[in-house]
């Protein structure tokens, strides 16, 4: 292994995948923290009931057929019950839904205390109603990898509203290394 201007070199084969050391870790890590992602929630009803977790790992992987994959750790507490569920649902939130973001990512919370903010979709999962976008769908597979599992889902259904409740075009909710942040007109560098 060689390190030369900061880039960590790594000799491992395509086909080898292996523990890191703890050097590449720490950049491997710093590389992502530096990297914008959007917020998201995942529900899902699990055998005793409704469970959800915050993620920043959701990724569109087709359009044709309409597929999206996500990360999920086997340290969260909700991981087990959504990769024991049949379909599930990802809520893409904006700025100021903040609070839901925090509260799903907080281990031992009770994320459905507040039924004004959920509804149970007929197919059992619950919904966040202000969502301005949850996609349903169905889990088509899964890989695990290192103590953390790659879920592909099938979109089923879609709900999409654009305005957030002040009737401006909502602003999505981003994490950036280690902090919220919403994005704004004044963020905007080209169009």
């Amino acid at each position: 292994m060689s390190t030369m201007n900061g880039v960590l070199n790594h000799p491992t084969p395509c086909n080898a995948v292996q523990a890191a050391e703890p050097a590449m870790r720490e950049l491997f890590k710093g590389a992502f923290r530096r990297h914008a992602a959007g917020v998201a929630i995942i529900t899902a009803e699990g055998e005793h009931g409704p469970v959800a977790l915050t993620a920043t790992s959701v990724i569109s992987v087709s359009a044709d057929p309409p597929v999206f994959a996500f990360s999920l750790s086997a340290d969260s507490s909700s991981a087990t019950h959504i990769k024991a569920a049949k379909s599930l649902v990802v809520h893409l939130l904006q700025a100021e839904q903040l609070d839901i973001a925090r509260l799903c990512a907080t281990s031992g919370a009770d994320r459905f205390s507040d039924t004004s903010k959920w509804k149970q979709l007929p197919s059992g999962e619950p919904v966040l109603i202000d969502a301005p976008v949850w996609i349903r769908g169905t889990i088509i597979d899964q890989m695990d990898i290192h103590g953390s599992t790659l879920v592909a889902v099938h979109a089923s259904e879609i709900s999409a509203t654009r305005a957030n409740q002040s009737g401006d075009e909502a602003s999505p909710l981003i994490y950036h290394d280690r902090a919220w942040h919403a994005l704004s007109d004044t963020s905007r560098l080209q169009t």
